[in-house]
């Protein structure tokens, strides 16, 4: 295994990144996760995530452990990774119509639907903000970014885990990954094609 950088798996929320993690686990790649957000409908198979990312503005002292490992950082807080080490970054896309309906569906399960801003200042937001941080991780020598498209992952993932095994070069089974994809997982589809890249 490959402990010279920090793999980073990133991507607005609802986008794959949780898929992604647990085919990194799958592969053979150790996570960096706590535990404290549990599986639930939304995500049966666990959301890998790590509490003290919240804080890495305040605290990153913690960070070089992580080397070796998969870590899951949202792309709001990849500001905040100190440029102290190397990473290399798997940035989730997905169709922001999917996006949307996956954290609609979501929120009404949480009954706290109609709260924030509607669907169209959403997407706005988020096309702006992808738009924003992939022109910064463009100027960031500190990062080697692969962009993967997630209904691609699902409808070709032998075709996608080929590319991500290739660049993190860290030693994954690649079978062992494509076998830990749940199809049946993805449920808001919508036309095809990816947010633009």
């Amino acid at each position: 295994m490959n402990t010279e950088y920090i793999t980073v798996v990133s991507g607005l929320p609802r986008s794959g990144t949780s898929l992604l993690m647990q085919m990194l686990k799958a592969g053979g790649m150790p996570v960096f996760a706590d535990g404290q957000r549990t599986a639930d409908q939304d995500n049966p198979r666990g959301y890998f995530e790590l509490e003290a990312v919240k804080k890495l503005k305040e605290d990153s002292s913690w960070l070089g452990r992580a080397r070796g490992h998969a870590i899951k950082v949202i792309s709001m807080l990849l500001y905040d990774l100190p440029p102290a080490h190397s990473y290399r970054l798997v940035f989730m896309l997905r169709q922001l119509d999917e996006v949307l309906a996956s954290q609609q569906k979501m929120l009404q399960r949480r009954g706290t639907q109609g709260v924030g801003p509607d669907d169209g200042a959403m997407k706005r937001h988020f096309e702006s903000h992808l738009q924003k941080t992939k022109a910064w991780l463009a100027g960031r020598g500190d990062f080697q970014v692969l962009y993967l498209d997630y209904g691609e992952l699902l409808r070709a993932p032998a075709e996608s885990v080929s590319r991500l095994a290739e660049f993190l070069d860290a030693g994954l089974d690649q079978e062992a990954m494509v076998r830990s994809i749940d199809r049946d997982l993805y449920r808001n589809r919508s036309g095809a094609g990816a947010v633009a890249g």
